[in-house]
């Protein structure tokens, strides 16, 4: 007697593989969303940036961040307040965020816009992203160090952290007004 497995039944199990990971992905806020929750009173515009490569190896020795930045998801107040947008890998998916940095150059606030991964989605929570709150490019922006991990989330917590600090050397690097 030959074996023949039925396609229903294939379709089935691999559905059901892949259910947790799509179970769990969850859109917080847009990029317009995200702006008024940091600035509920400001209008930015779009703000596009080209980054020179040495700038890219600075922020990336920084940060330890190797995905590439996208300089076209930067948006700008008339007060200099800036907006960006930027991802980073939580354990194997990508977590979008957005960071609000104040004219005086600290990070306003910060926001998870899209997270994927199955564990870790505390990060999104209020407690833990108001740790950044205040901080700068000249801060340590270390887990464990200024910002406290949340246990089950380790290595969103340490990638966003990381994120948040390559937004911040990038800010001070390229956006940042000169002094005179």
């Amino acid at each position: 007697m030959k074996w023949n497995p039925n396609p229903l039944i294939a379709i089935t199990g691999i559905t059901l593989v892949g259910a947790p990971i799509y179970a769990h992905a969850k859109i917080y806020v847009s990029a317009e969303q995200a702006q008024k929750l940091i600035f509920p009173n400001k209008q930015f515009t779009k703000y596009p940036i080209v980054l020179s490569e040495d700038i890219q190896d600075k922020m990336q020795s920084a940060s330890s961040v190797r995905h590439p930045f996208k300089g076209d998801r930067t948006w700008k107040a008339a007060d200099g307040s800036y907006f960006i947008v930027d991802e980073v890998v939580g354990k194997h998916e990508m977590i979008t965020y957005a960071v609000g940095i104040a004219p005086n150059g600290t990070v306003q606030g910060i926001e998870i816009m899209e997270y994927v991964e199955s564990y870790g989605y505390e990060v999104a929570e209020d407690s833990w992203r108001k740790q950044f709150v205040g901080k700068t490019a000249e801060d340590p922006l270390k887990l464990k160090k200024d910002i406290q991990n949340i246990s089950g989330a380790t290595l969103s917590c340490k990638h966003l952290t990381d994120g948040v600090k390559r937004v911040m050397v990038m800010y001070e690097l390229a956006l940042k007004p000169k002094s005179k």
